[in-house]
């Protein structure tokens, strides 16, 4: 139930990371469709396409297009009819299709010199499979290996108007002329160029493009390729675009526009004779100045990718274009002419943009043969992705703080019981995580000029061509051993396969020996979440290896391992330095896996943290120790009392790479232990640790702050406002009158998302009681995402018992027709944020238990969620009682719910044996920080409520 409960804490903290969430949105949505096509129709192997001629008319303001298309197929084994992808809503005119034979499928007349006079091949009939994308032209004849014929086909289809997909439509108003305008553009990935022609959809399916386009003279069209020529047609309004032929590629990178718009160019030589490749940018003449920057961006991005790869952008031109009312969940990476959200091309950064250009190497230029493969592009596109945007930023822009927040996030997931539950776009997005830190460790481990070189390699040998997973980690292993990196008995398929192929990660415990010079390192599964009950567990191993830094030579820039663990169970490390100096092992984060050492070793490292030298340990290095230190301690590894000793350099620290590990984990041990005597102890460390931080860094940006102080210093509020920080809730209340006093409040909300939980948790019953008005109130006609927000704090941020139950009362026993069932599921699931919140709902349970039985009688789900939601997330041996007695009395009672609170039990037995082991040491600790922290600094009580 734990990864049920959504802290309001967690839930603020997290919109200080909104860009985070957003990128990892849509990972999750391109991975999920990706996983979702490997059952996809496929189409038999017999014909493949050798080049496609599209002619295309679209009529944006009718909402259709006619089409068409001829595509030159090559028989690779005996066939009597054609298969090829189609969507339903394309109509196909059957008695046009026409097949042509220009090479004799016998092998003799392929052989005479004579020219081969091209022959009509009867159609039969034609049809499309019922509930299948699919089209097949039956032909008189069967046709043997090797003949080639072309078969043209004229159509019509559908211009989407209600999505970002196919080939759709959307309109704008032009400013300049106040007319509105259409626009007409494509989006064909994964597999939607069947909603745009007759086609073989599938990325294994390379072809080349030779394009042309009807448009309105008032209008630009915009394709894969540079413009060819273009002619005015009988009526002077139309002109026909014709674009230059394009090199092999799969259907879901074909592109087109049809967009009044206008364009920057960038043209730079660097000092050539030759000209680069033209890049321009698009955008409506309203939008254009927005996007001046983006021009540099997108130029730096593109040389920094082409030095990698050693060779030059593989088309002639690259167009950008910034899309208004683009709906699209990620950029439309067609080659040659991305569309991007007008948000997105504009932004401050540059990672998005350095992540589209990645794709036209890697997907487009080389492809995986089979979305099974995605998962591998995906990862190796996010790895150069990352690598490349901190490279032409100097390292300063930090976005999400790479790799440190992605392999937390893993950490967590792959820890649970039951990694990712039944929800598959985690599972996509965490394993291809996992698969990037695997490149980033490889990387570090062979050495940035062999892995870059083993990129190069790959490159050379895929592009035009397509790739399975294997042919990576091949690429690698080559280059790898050329270098004399790796023996003949490792290879990075190997080490790769190890962890990519299991939902877990390793732990390393390490034990050094009594003088310090030798140590034992073990190797096992890590599992973060109780109970440790995992099948097989035992039978786990990893190839891991082991890189070293010691105190008595500081040095991170060497990162060759100085062992592998090949999947040994445990291994023995030597020459070593004294026991007075501590070690580190997998610096820098180096391998996805947390390192645990003995007492005395965290002992050393924690004091030298202390000191003036802490510096000399790089700030990812500090992170991932604290990390460390309190994910083995919440999972029953090492002491709390070791754990804590971790955080004491924070007083000094003022990074927030290095701080942010501590944020997460004040939020999950606070939750644990919320409701006993140790958390207001717990809650007094925490601002004692915050407020020297927040006050020295002030309640306003600097001009020209970086990123990560602008960071800092949301994340210290909010978790100060959190606890009760008199300053912050001041503040909040200042920004909350604003709307009590406004005339007419319903119209909208004016105060800031992260004001609103401090008023509700610490403010007047006013204050709440007006924020329940507004969600009673709440118009239609605004955004009703602002009235989910509004009432996940209303529930999840009150201590006040009264207010709790008043909520149940008007939503449940009331009936108020505002709030729907999703609307108590909502309330449900945020009171497991608090022990205020779900002991209120328990007590509220067994107080109202036949009216609330009555009340969801025929609503069995929502019965199940209230007795979840009330009895799944006590951690104390006092909760265990409670719970067991409501069982006793009510066990005939429950319904279908009586295998969720056994369940319950049986999880609450787990958490109380934690707290009972942990709380007094966590306890002891505190206290004797706080004692000394007091004697230090004097009472700061007054500010806090």
């Amino acid at each position: 139930m734990a990864a049920k409960a959504l802290t309001v804490t967690l839930f603020l903290l997290c919109l200080v990371r909104i860009s985070l969430e957003h990128s990892l949105l849509k990972r999750s949505i391109d991975l999920i469709a990706s996983h979702s096509l490997i059952v996809d129709s496929r189409l038999p192997r017999e014909i493949a396409p050798n080049s496609y001629t599209i002619e295309l008319h679209p009529f944006p303001e009718e909402g259709y297009f006619k089409g068409k298309v001829k595509i030159n197929l090559t028989w690779h084994e005996p066939a009597n009819k054609i298969t090829l992808h189609a969507h339903e809503d394309l109509v196909i005119e059957h008695s046009e299709v026409k097949v042509t034979q220009i090479v004799p499928d016998d092998e003799r007349l392929r052989s005479l010199t004579a020219p081969f006079e091209p022959t009509d091949v009867k159609v039969t009939r034609s049809e499309v499979v019922p509930k299948k994308p699919l089209y097949v032209i039956h032909l008189d004849k069967q046709l043997k290996t090797g003949a080639q014929c072309t078969v043209d086909i004229t159509y019509s289809g559908k211009l989407y108007n209600d999505t970002s997909g196919g080939l759709f439509r959307t309109n704008y108003i032009n400013t300049h002329t106040g007319r509105k305008e259409w626009l007409v553009a494509s989006q064909l990935r994964p597999n939607l160029a069947r909603k745009v022609f007759p086609c073989f959809d599938e990325p294994a399916f390379k072809a080349t493009f030779l394009v042309s386009i009807v448009r309105s003279n008032l209008v630009k069209s915009l394709s894969n390729m540079p413009l060819s020529k273009s002619e005015e047609l009988h009526n002077c309004e139309l002109v026909r675009d014709y674009f230059e032929e394009s090199p092999p590629m799969s259907t879901f990178t074909f592109g087109v526009l049809l967009a009044n718009f206008v364009s920057i160019t960038v043209n730079k030589t660097d000092g050539q004779s030759n000209p680069d490749t033209e890049i321009n940018v698009w955008a409506t003449p309203d939008f254009i100045g927005a996007v001046q920057n983006a021009t540099e961006k997108i130029y730096t991005s593109l040389k920094a990718l082409e030095k990698l790869w050693d060779f030059k952008f593989p088309l002639p031109k690259l167009d950008c274009v910034a899309l208004p009312n683009y709906q699209g969940t990620r950029p439309a990476d067609n080659w040659g002419l991305i569309f991007f959200k007008e948000s997105e091309l504009s932004s401050k950064g540059s990672w998005l943009i350095t992540h589209e250009l990645v794709y036209q190497w890697l997907g487009a230029l080389a492809t995986p043969f089979w979305w099974s493969d995605a998962h591998i592009n995906n990862a190796l596109a996010r790895y150069i992705t990352s690598y490349i945007t901190l490279q032409v930023s100097d390292g300063k822009e930090t976005f999400h703080n790479w790799p440190m927040t992605m392999l937390y996030s893993i950490y967590y997931e792959f820890s649970k019981r039951y990694p990712h539950g039944k929800v598959m776009a985690i599972k996509q997005d965490s394993s291809s995580t996992k698969t990037e830190m695997i490149f980033r460790m490889l990387n570090y481990t062979l050495g940035e000029t062999t892995f870059n070189n083993g990129l190069k390699r790959f490159m050379a040998d895929r592009q035009y061509r397509t790739f399975f997973g294997d042919d990576v980690w091949s690429s690698i292993t080559e280059q790898a051993r050329i270098d004399g990196k790796l023996d003949e008995s490792i290879s990075a398929n190997e080490i790769a396969g190890s962890w990519i192929s299991r939902d877990r990660l390793p732990v390393l415990n390490i034990q050094r020996s009594t003088n310090g010079t030798s140590a034992t390192i073990t190797q096992r599964v890590y599992l973060r979440e109780r109970p440790h009950d995992v099948p097989d567990q035992d039978k786990l191993l990893w190839w891991i290896p082991i890189v070293l830094v010691t105190q008595d030579k500081l040095n991170f820039t060497n990162t060759f391992p100085v062992m592998w663990m090949k999947r040994e169970r445990e291994v023995s490390l030597s020459d070593l330095p004294s026991v007075d100096k501590f070690i580190i092992v997998n610096p820098e984060e180096i391998g996805p896996f947390p390192v645990n050492y003995d007492v005395a070793n965290w002992d050393l490292l924690s004091k030298y943290l202390q000191t003036g030298e802490r510096n000399n340990i790089p700030v990812n290095t500090r992170a991932k120790l604290l990390h460390d230190a309190w994910n083995l301690a919440y999972a029953g590894e090492l002491s709390f009392s070791t754990a804590l000793d971790m955080t004491l350099f924070l007083k000094y620290e003022r990074e927030y790479i290095a701080w942010d590990p501590i944020f997460t984990m004040i939020d999950h041990i606070g939750r644990h232990i919320d409701g006993s005597n140790v958390h207001k102890k717990f809650l007094m460390y925490v601002r004692m640790l915050l407020t020297p931080l927040y006050e020295e860094l002030g309640t306003e940006a600097q001009e020209g702050e970086n990123e990560g102080r602008a960071n800092l210093r949301s994340s210290a509020k909010v978790f100060l406002c959190q606890a009760g920080y008199k300053p912050c809730i001041e503040e909040a209340q200042h920004a909350f009158d604003k709307w009590m006093e406004a005339e007419n409040p319903d119209e909208g909300n004016p105060v800031a998302n992260q004001y609103i939980c401090p008023v509700f948790k610490w403010g007047s019953k006013e204050e709440w009681e007006f924020g329940l008005q507004r969600v009673i109130n709440f118009p239609p006609s605004r955004k009703q995402s602002e009235r989910t927000y509004l009432l996940k704090t209303l529930a999840g941020c009150p201590i006040d018992s009264w207010k709790i139950e008043k909520i149940l009362n008007i939503t449940i026993l009331e009936k108020n027709g505002n709030f729907t069932d999703n609307d108590i599921y909502l309330i449900f699931s945020m009171l497991t944020g608090s022990s205020s919140g779900y002991t209120t709902l328990f007590n509220y349970l067994t107080k109202n238990w036949n009216g609330l039985k009555n009340a969801f009688e025929n609503k069995p789900q929502l019965w199940n969620s209230l007795i979840t939601s009330s009895t799944s997330v006590f951690k104390t041996q006092e909760g265990l009682d409670m719970v067991t007695k409501l069982y006793k009395e009510k066990q005939n009672d429950l319904g279908t719910a009586d295998f969720v609170i056994t369940k319950a039990i049986k999880n609450i037995k787990e958490e109380a044996k934690w707290s009972n082991d942990n709380l007094p040491v966590i306890e002891s600790w505190l206290q004797k920080y706080l004692n000394l922290e007091k004697n230090g600094s004097g009472d700061e009580g007054s500010k806090f409520l």
